[in-house]
């Protein structure tokens, strides 16, 4: 499809889109201001709210303590199950249950458990750092006696699929990798990773941090072992919203999470001394789910359900092709170079662009022009495109804005210096 640089085709496009009635079903209190940060933290769905008070209100307000009974127990579960619809999992496989890096944590010391005489964990230097931390802190609480190698990419965006097959042997206990890379959004191809590491008996997990609700996921189709992720960015699940977390069927019965908790116990009501874990995904749960958070979760993941991931991925690809035909037009002659790759197979559904002052150019969108993207080390401003409430008048709209910032030479107002939180 060819595009023009005009806000008129911008806006056609808008009116072409099947999706675009789930706009009107988030709260945006500022029509005017551009919101790129959706993968990061999405925006909140009006249901949310509404939602929200029911729970504080009727439930533990009103029903206080019996709410226990009533759904609160088994909710982790419960929209566990839903969540795997989004991730191609079936029954009995996902929980909502801590954070990713508790997650991550948990799923790692199951697998490195399970591969007990191999010392070696491939990840990427592309991972997010918790990723990297969690598998370094693994490393050392197990004496310090894995090695941790972590992939270069030749050209700063993407570790090919080759490189990762290269890295795998029979010392291989794990392959830990982000399915859609944080800083430029390159995606891997999962299926081909997991299925070779399983061919070399090596255990895969993955980060979908940044793929659920963004781009397809097939963990049962990929023959996946273990999988977690976040639900507050493409799920507008809520700032600090809990993870989800998956493990295989056929790894169930063998599969140990290292913290043992009531939640994760067999009957946690009996009070048991002497800890039983508790059949199938269940035992993957430790202590008391944050009932409040977990709850809060879902409207956002039942949007994300009705409007389905098929749709949803191709709007995405819609967007970011747009926004690269609109960076090839207008930005990259003013200094930007492009930090996603421009293969669709290979990408997920943020833009990253590049420049050398990107630092103070993001500080001025935010700033000046009402924009609000991210900044990621050291030079990426990160575009995030929710094709739940992205339009592609958003999309033109900030490039017209981040042009201005370049020949208005606003940026040249904010220093260098990093504020804490970037």
């Amino acid at each position: 499809m060819s595009f023009d640089s005009s806000p008129d085709f911008a806006k056609s496009l808008d009116r072409q889109d099947k999706l675009a009635s789930y706009r009107d079903r988030f709260f945006i209190s500022d029509q005017d201001m551009i919101y790129m940060d959706g993968n990061s933290l999405g925006r909140l769905p009006l249901a949310t709210s509404q939602r929200v008070n029911e729970i504080i209100m009727k439930e533990w307000g009103e029903n206080l303590i019996r709410s226990w009974g009533q759904g609160w127990f088994e909710a982790p579960i419960r929209v566990g199950e839903k969540i795997a619809g989004l991730v191609g999992a079936d029954h009995g496989q996902v929980a909502v249950s801590d954070s990713t890096t508790v997650n991550l944590y948990k799923l790692a010391m199951s697998a490195l458990m399970l591969r007990p005489e191999r010392k070696k964990i491939i990840t990427d230097t592309l991972n997010f750092p918790s990723d990297l931390y969690m598998l370094q802190g693994c490393s050392h609480v197990l004496g310090g006696k894995h090695t941790i190698q972590m992939l270069e990419p030749a050209d700063g965006l993407r570790v090919d699929t080759q490189t990762v097959l290269d890295a795998i042997d029979s010392n291989t206990a794990l392959v830990a990798l982000s399915h859609v890379v944080f800083k430029s959004g390159y995606m891997y191809d999962a299926k081909t990773i997991t299925q070779y590491a399983h061919q070399k008996g090596a255990l895969v997990l993955w980060d979908l941090s940044h793929s659920v609700g963004s781009v397809p996921v097939e963990l049962d189709d990929w023959n996946a072992d273990f999988a977690t992720g976040c639900t507050y960015k493409y799920l507008n699940g809520g700032p600090g919203a809990p993870a989800f977390l998956y493990v295989r069927n056929g790894l169930q019965k063998e599969a140990l999470s290292p913290i043992w908790g009531w939640f994760g116990e067999r009957a946690p009501f009996s009070f048991e001394l002497g800890y039983t874990p508790a059949q199938g995904i269940q035992r993957f749960l430790c202590g008391t789910p944050p009932v409040l958070s977990v709850l809060a979760m879902e409207p956002g993941v039942d949007l994300m359900l009705e409007a389905g991931i098929q749709p949803l991925r191709a709007k995405s690809i819609q967007l970011s092709n747009y926004l690269m035909a609109l960076f090839d037009a207008n930005l990259a002659p003013l200094g930007f170079s492009l930090g996603t790759p421009r293969e669709v197979e290979q990408r997920g559904s943020h833009v990253s662009l590049r420049h050398p002052d990107a630092y103070q150019i993001n500080r001025a969108l935010i700033e000046e022009m009402n924009v609000i993207p991210d900044f990621r080390e050291p030079d990426n401003i990160r575009l995030g495109l929710a094709p739940m409430y992205t339009s592609f008048h958003d999309v033109w709209e900030v490039v017209n804005r981040i042009e201005r910032v370049i020949t208005e030479k606003r940026y040249l107002r904010f220093p260098a210096t990093r504020l804490s939180v970037t």
